[in-house]
């Protein structure tokens, strides 16, 4: 699919289930191929990026094997990896190429770390950073891709993150599992924690502080340890979901449920943010025992007001941004995204693609250094939009084309299948309803 075409519609009223989390499916491949034993991965989500970790993790030896949708059988190498024989490929994949350095920093053999257009224009220096300071040893061109690692022996860290980063505390804590003694991160804000989650799922043993009076908290672990294989189920994707709760909940009379997805509450922050606006959503989650917990999501539709959007909660929802700036300019008031400058250096700017589409439909936004300002309440019409080769910034217009009067055509949205591979299938569900 090269373009989404787009028109106004009626009340949603569908049940939807989301395919894997992201997130969770990266880490999923990653720990099974580090862990002694078979695991097998149910649910993993085939897009794009998450593939290129199968890849990455098949190219360093472990025995990978597809038995079914989304389903993988991984025989890990107990965390002693094989010299790649070729450069390994994360695609467009941040995820694989920052989570990644921190394994093969301390694997004995050298590898290179390459990605496509687009990844190899964002910066990697916070992890290269720690993993320095660990031991590791880094070439790059300016702290961007291609990263030539000299995998080595690594000294514990205790390392202090300027900005709370899922990702690089993940790829300290990976690094961690082979440094002798304590290896600890001091995230300054709560953010993702499926690594710790997910660790512990697989054995490891790990140190999770409380966080203090200014929402700083410690994650340690002392190594060197080693993972043990177990079967893992991946819950639906909450980043995937969002196009869908701001869909329904901005359209008067809609009515949909999101069935079995994640409700790590490091992730919910795009509910807490509609409810916030007014969004009626009534959250069921599932009895019995999870590493991450889920359940259905159902919103029912109505009248949103503007909100503030900014400070500690920004790492919670930092992938849903675009998506609640289109719900800013659905919603009556003024919306406020502060704090966000992360947004400029993913796959695009996004703070500059957000503002740039929404005006082209008509909405009245003002752009910042670290997010935008949305007057709220002007109504959107069709309009030709560029995605910027940007898998969020394409399907959070598309749902900006639901609201729109006439036609609206988002361009070149093949990006789309890095996370998100049954999006336009779904869409035209939406649409046919």
């Amino acid at each position: 699919m090269k373009s989404f075409i787009v028109r106004h519609c009626g009340p949603i009223r569908h049940s939807i289930n989301v395919p894997g989390d992201k997130s969770i499916s990266h880490r999923s491949a990653m720990f099974a191929a580090l862990a002694n034993g078979k695991s097998t991965i149910t649910g993993f989500l085939e897009s794009e990026d998450c593939l290129s970790t199968i890849n990455a993790m098949r190219g360093l030896g472990a025995r990978i094997e597809q038995t079914g949708a989304g389903t993988f059988l991984i025989e890990g190498c107990g965390g002693t990896f094989t010299a790649p024989a070729q450069d390994v490929d994360c695609g467009n994949s941040g995820t694989t190429m920052r989570l990644i350095s921190g394994i093969l920093a301390a694997q004995p053999f050298r590898s290179r770390l390459i990605g496509d257009a687009s990844l190899s224009k964002r910066p990697m220096g916070r992890v290269i950073n720690p993993l320095t300071e660990m031991g590791g040893r880094f070439s790059s061109e300016g702290g961007r891709p291609p990263l030539v690692i000299e995998g080595g022996e690594l000294s514990s860290i205790s390392y202090e993150m300027p900005v709370a980063s899922a990702q690089v505390k993940s790829a300290i804590l990976l690094a961690g599992l082979f440094a002798k003694g304590a290896t600890s991160v001091i995230e300054p804000a709560a953010c993702r924690d499926h690594t710790e989650r997910m660790l512990q799922e697989f054995g490891v043993h790990l140190d999770l502080g409380e966080a203090d009076a200014d929402g700083r908290r410690r994650i340690a672990l002392t190594g060197p340890q080693t993972l043990t294989a177990r079967d893992f189920a991946v819950p639906g994707d909450i980043s995937s979901a969002a196009f869908w709760l701001v869909a329904a909940a901005a359209k008067e009379g809609s009515d949909i449920v999101i069935e079995s997805v994640g409700l790590n509450p490091t992730r919910t922050g795009i509910i807490t943010v509609l409810q916030r606006m007014g969004a009626k959503i009534v959250i069921s989650p599932r009895d019995g025992q999870h590493a991450e917990p889920l359940g259905n999501v159902r919103v029912v539709g109505g009248p949103l007001q503007g909100t503030v959007i900014g400070g500690s909660e920004i790492p919670n929802v930092i992938d849903e941004l675009p998506v609640l700036a289109v719900a800013g300019a659905l919603a009556q008031g003024t919306t406020i995204i502060r704090d966000a400058k992360e947004l400029r250096v993913k796959e695009t700017d996004r703070i500059a693609a957000v503002a740039e589409n929404l005006r082209l439909m008509g909405a009245h936004v003002a752009e910042t250094e670290d997010g935008m300002i949305i007057e709220g309440g002007h109504p959107l019409h069709r309009a030709r939009l560029e995605c910027f080769g940007d898998h969020r910034i394409a399907m959070a217009f598309a749902i900006a084309g639901l609201f729109a009067k006439g036609e609206t055509i988002i361009e070149n949205v093949e990006c789309v299948a890095t996370s998100y591979p049954t999006f336009g299938s779904t869409l035209e569900s939406v649409l046919l309803s």
